[in-house]
C-alpha cells in the first residue's frame, strides 16, 4: 500500500503477495501451476511401462499378420472351419484385418492396457514413496488426481490409435484396399466401412472408461499398482461372466459389460444404434460414479507414502 501526495491510498505491487499470506498461501504461489500437463506427459512417457504397453499395441497386429502367413497352408488343406472363416474375412482387406485385430484385443488385451494406464498412476506414486511429496510441493490433491487422470485417458486414447492405426496401414499393405466385410451383413464400401471403423474404435473407447474409472478408484484406495491394475480387471471379467448368467434376468442389464459388444450393430445394414447408446449412457455413468468416488476418497484420505 502506498500514499499519494494528498494522503488516499493505492494498491501496490505488494496486495496480492500480502492477499495471497492471509489466505495462508506463499506468495506467488498459483495452484494452476503446479504439476504442469505437459511435464507428466514426459514423465509417463519416460516410463517403461508406457513404452511396452504402446510397443505391444504396435506389436499385436504384425503378430496376427505373420500368424496368418504360417496358418494359410495348413487352413486350406483341412482344419476349423470357424476358425478358417474368420480369417478369410480378416484376410480380406485393410479394414477387416483392422476391425478383426479390434475384435481380438477388445475383450481382454485392450483392458489390461487400460487398467495398466490409470490403475497405475496415483497406486505407483505411494508405492514409491514420493506421492506425499507432491502433496508437499504443494500440489493440490484435486489438480494432481485430474492432471494424472487426463494423462492416463490420453495414452488410453493412443494405445487404441496405435493398435488399430497398425493393423490398418499392416492389412492395407498386405491384403489391399477393399469393402469392409462381416457375417452380419452384406459387404459395406471402403469409404462407409472406414466411418464404420471409426465409429466402433469410439464406441470401445466410452466403454473402457468403466474399466479407466475403476482403475482409477482402485489407485487411490491402495498403494499397490499391481493390487490396482489386477482389482480393475478381475472386476471386469467377473462381470461379463455374471453377464452369460440368463437367469439374471434384466439385471444384466445393470451390468458394465453387458453394452461391450454392442458395437457389432454398427457392422450391420440398416445400422442398429440403440443398443450403442444405451451401452454409452451406461458406461459415462458408471466411469462417472467411479470417478468422483476416486475424487472425494482422495481428498479425505491421509497420505502416510
Amino acid at each position: 500500500m502506498t500514499r499519494t501526495p494528498d494522503g488516499s491510498a493505492t494498491g501496490g505491487p505488494g496486495v496480492a503477495e500480502r492477499a495471497a499470506g492471509l489466505a495462508g498461501a506463499a506468495p506467488g504461489y498459483r495452484p494452476a501451476a503446479t504439476l504442469p500437463l505437459w511435464a507428466e506427459v514426459r514423465r509417463q512417457a519416460a516410463r517403461r511401462r508406457t513404452q511396452l504397453a504402446l510397443g505391444c499395441m504396435v506389436l499385436l497386429p504384425l503378430v496376427v499378420l505373420v500368424a496368418f502367413q504360417f496358418n494359410s497352408g495348413g487352413r486350406d488343406r483341412g482344419g476349423d472351419a470357424q476358425f478358417g472363416s474368420l480369417v478369410d474375412l480378416a484376410t480380406s482387406g485393410g479394414l477387416n484385418f483392422a476391425l478383426f485385430s479390434l475384435f481380438v484385443s477388445a475383450s481382454f488385451l485392450l483392458v489390461v492396457v487400460v487398467a495398466l494406464f490409470c490403475g497405475d498412476t496415483v497406486a505407483s506414486e505411494a508405492s514409491w514413496g514420493s506421492l506425499r511429496y507432491l502433496l508437499a510441493a504443494p500440489v493440490p490433491r484435486a489438480r494432481l488426481l485430474a492432471v494424472k487422470l487426463v494423462v492416463a485417458l490420453a495414452y488410453c486414447g493412443v494405445a487404441l490409435v496405435l493398435l488399430v492405426g497398425t493393423a490398418l496401414a499392416a492389412g492395407t499393405l498386405r491384403y489391399g484396399w477393399h469393402p469392409l466385410r462381416s457375417t452380419v451383413a452384406a459387404e459395406i464400401p471402403a469409404g462407409d466401412g472406414m466411418l464404420r471403423l471409426v465409429g466402433i474404435l469410439g464406441y470401445l473407447a466410452v466403454v473402457l472408461l468403466v474399466v479407466a474409472g475403476l482403475a482409477f478408484l482402485l489407485s487411490v484406495s491402495t498403494d499397490a499398482a499391481l493390487g490396482a491394475v489386477g482389482g480393475a480387471v478381475l472386476l471386469w471379467i467377473v462381470s461379463s461372466i455374471l453377464d452369460q448368467i440368463t437367469a439374471l434376468g434384466v439385471l444384466r442389464n445393470f451390468l458394465p459389460t453387458h453394452f461391450s459388444t454392442a458395437w457389432l450393430g454398427l457392422l450391420s445394414t440398416p445400422v442398429q444404434t440403440d443398443d450403442v447408446v444405451r451401452g454409452c449412457v451406461s458406461a459415462l455413468a458408471y466411469a462417472a460414479v467411479f470417478v468422483s468416488l476416486a475424487f472425494w476418497r482422495f481428498t479425505r484420505k491421509d497420505i502416510t507414502s
